[in-house]
């Protein structure tokens, strides 16, 4: 049901759009009209709500000449038919460790590229090398294109594990993950890539804007990743049950799609340089709470299955990956579309997929 392989229909689509439109006003991003921008990381979750919302404001009068990094433009263009002959979107085929860097000037860059399958991850030197040096070459185009501005996407796996006593993780936390731990290379990797964006910035004048995120949903996830939210939206639609795999402990939060896009826009032109902002949710639940409001939105009464249930108290502390967003909330980004729209949204989105 992941529809991953075939085209958006046009009840997708329309269903990417209304959740673009819907948020659209909540921000002034009008400093992008006009702008040059590059992107990588444009052809996965984050690029679909990215290049959708670069499509909404074409169609409001405010142009953003966006070129996008792919391995394979024509393969995205044929699951995505709404970007095709777009005058405002180019691409660069390549892959982002050794691209050929294209002899344009740009104004702006974005660079959200990271694979993160559970395949690669299970690499981890690989992992390294991808973030690293794809990291070296997209600031090297930064220098050649002269970019003025940069919004690296980071991620919160750079604090390292949060304290269970701690809540909410701030956005200046001193926290850092174990460099000891090969499973610490996704998090040491982006620590980083943050790094050589404020190198960048000493060097050569390019502002560089860090964005650390967290859990998202929305239509667009993959229904047969690794992803806890697309796991339970694919049972409520089609499985007999809704199967927690681990305890249901955990706690986290999600942020949706289209919010994130307007939060990457905003902190890519005002963000402040050499600065870092966490971007998600600050509304937590639990893995086991997520599930049965699964349940509860979408499949009313089908059960809900903990698989490795524990005899732990429930006041005991958990393990928590829910950022605080104090930083973005005063450039005026917030969770606007609640999870249940995102639960909705989602399920509409996959069995349009289904219906073809």
């Amino acid at each position: 049901m992941s529809g991953s392989a075939t085209a958006l229909n046009a009840r997708q689509i329309a269903i990417l759009d209304a959740s673009v439109a819907a948020v659209l006003p909540r921000l002034d991003l009008s400093g992008l009209a006009g702008q040059r921008l590059f992107l990588t990381g444009g052809t996965g979750f984050f690029g679909l709500w990215l290049l959708s919302t670069l499509r909404a404001l074409h169609a409001a009068g405010q142009t953003v000449h966006c070129c996008v990094l792919s391995r394979d433009p024509a393969g995205f263009l044929a699951r995505h038919p709404q970007f095709r002959e777009q005058p405002w979107l180019s691409f660069v085929a390549g892959n982002v460790r050794d691209f050929e860097l294209p002899r344009q000037p740009f104004d702006l860059l974005l660079h959200a590229a990271t694979e993160t399958s559970m395949a690669v991850h299970a690499q981890p030197a690989r992992m390294l090398d991808d973030i690293v040096l794809g990291t070296r070459q997209v600031i090297a185009l930064a220098q050649q294109s002269g970019v003025k501005r940069m919004l690296l996407v980071s991620s919160g796996a750079v604090y390292g594990a949060q304290p269970p006593t701690l809540r909410h993780q701030p956005d200046d936390s001193a926290l850092a993950c174990n460099p000891l731990l090969p499973g610490s290379a996704y998090g040491e990797g982006k620590r980083v890539m943050e790094l050589l964006g404020a190198i960048a910035q000493q060097a050569h004048g390019i502002a560089s804007v860090v964005a650390r995120c967290y859990a998202f949903s929305g239509p667009g996830l993959p229904l047969d990743g690794h992803f806890a939210i697309g796991n339970f939206v694919r049972d409520a639609l089609g499985a007999q049950q809704i199967t927690v795999q681990g305890d249901g402990r955990p706690m986290r939060s999600y942020l949706h799609g289209a919010d994130l896009a307007l939060w990457l826009f905003k902190l890519l032109l005002d963000g402040q340089a050499g600065q870092s902002y966490n971007v998600g949710s600050d509304e937590d639940l639990s893995i086991h709470e997520l599930a049965l409001r699964v349940r509860d939105v979408l499949s009313p009464g089908k059960p809900v299955v903990v698989r490795q249930p524990t005899a732990t108290d429930e006041d005991a502390p958990r393990a928590r990956y829910v950022p605080a967003i104090s930083r973005a909330r005063a450039l005026g980004c917030a969770p606007w579309t609640p999870l249940d729209e995102a639960l909705r949204q989602s399920a509409a989105y996959w069995s349009a997929a289904s219906a073809g």
